[in-house]
């Protein structure tokens, strides 16, 4: 190409250049979303939550959520400063909670969004397929330290809990254990996933989780709380019926003058289509 060429071909250039700049510009503006909301705290919520954002921001380009786990606690504190927008909780708020929010003039809604089975799980190598609430309670509090006592194998009981912030610790504790103390050996773990994978690799081994976790690595039992006249498995259907003795509410948390910028994710998690997914995920439909 000659010199008067290539100074002609230059301006063409930089103007074509200029243009697809300004249409790439605006194809990224109206792809950006109008609204972001952050929803953290309970990792029993989390699998529930996460594909509830991934199917409305397929629906809706103009919401952006982002999804964090970490426990009811975690979940309560950042909305307590004012760092996530949603709190996840498996528990409801403690006293405490509830006078930090009131001494800080946040008002607090909650709302219901699933209920969830409890589930006790054991390796499945362990011949125990079922337990009273009294021997849970006594295995958690390190009073029965073998499987032997419970009519099992001559073996070592491995205990696992999720740690203190966790909504799912505090209602085992309070439902489970009639709010007496965890024995100091316990072995506390940062999510629910890692307990399904220490009990699945562990043949000693007895933790809990919500019934949306449960897998073939690991062994449901079923639970009695009439002292041992009748057992009952975890399942969807023992929890709608209300014959699964350890099911609880599931939450979404939010600051009330927050309310409509989250209303679109409440409003979603409500809806029917919400509501089938709480059944696809594992845990119990509203109705």
């Amino acid at each position: 190409m000659n010199k008067s060429k290539l100074l002609l071909f230059l301006p063409l250039l930089a103007i074509l250049s200029c243009g697809k700049s300004k249409s790439d510009e605006k194809d990224a503006t109206q792809n950006t979303a109008s609204t972001s909301v952050t929803i953290k705290g309970s990792d029993t919520v989390l699998p529930l939550a996460q594909k509830e954002a991934e199917t409305l921001m397929l629906s809706d380009k103009g919401i952006s959520v982002t999804v964090v786990g970490g426990g009811s606690g975690v979940g309560i504190t950042a909305l307590m400063d004012g760092t996530t927008d949603i709190a996840m909780a498996s528990r409801d708020l403690k006293t405490e909670e509830k006078l930090k929010f009131s001494e800080s003039k946040k008002e607090v809604e909650k709302v219901t969004i699933a209920f969830d089975a409890l589930t006790v799980i054991v390796n499945p190598a362990n011949k125990v397929s079922q337990l009273t609430r009294q021997q849970l309670e006594e295995i958690f509090t390190g009073k029965i330290t073998n499987w032997k006592e419970v009519g099992g194998a001559d073996e070592k009981i491995v205990a696992y809990s999720r740690e203190s912030s966790s909504g799912t610790y505090e209602f085992f504790k309070e439902e489970v254990m009639e709010n007496k103390n965890y024995a100091t050996n316990i072995l506390s773990l940062p999510a629910t996933g890692a307990i399904v994978q220490a009990v699945g690799q562990t043949k000693g081994a007895i933790g809990y989780i919500g019934l949306a976790y449960e897998t073939k690595e690991v062994k449901q039992l079923g639970v009695s709380y009439d002292e041992g006249k009748t057992f009952i498995e975890p399942s969807v259907a023992n929890a709608k019926n209300k014959t699964y003795p350890i099911s609880r509410p599931l939450f979404y948390m939010f600051d009330k003058t927050n309310a409509n910028k989250v209303k679109p994710i409440v409003d979603y998690a409500l809806s029917d289509e919400g509501q089938k997914i709480v059944g696809e995920i594992g845990y119990v439909p509203l109705k």
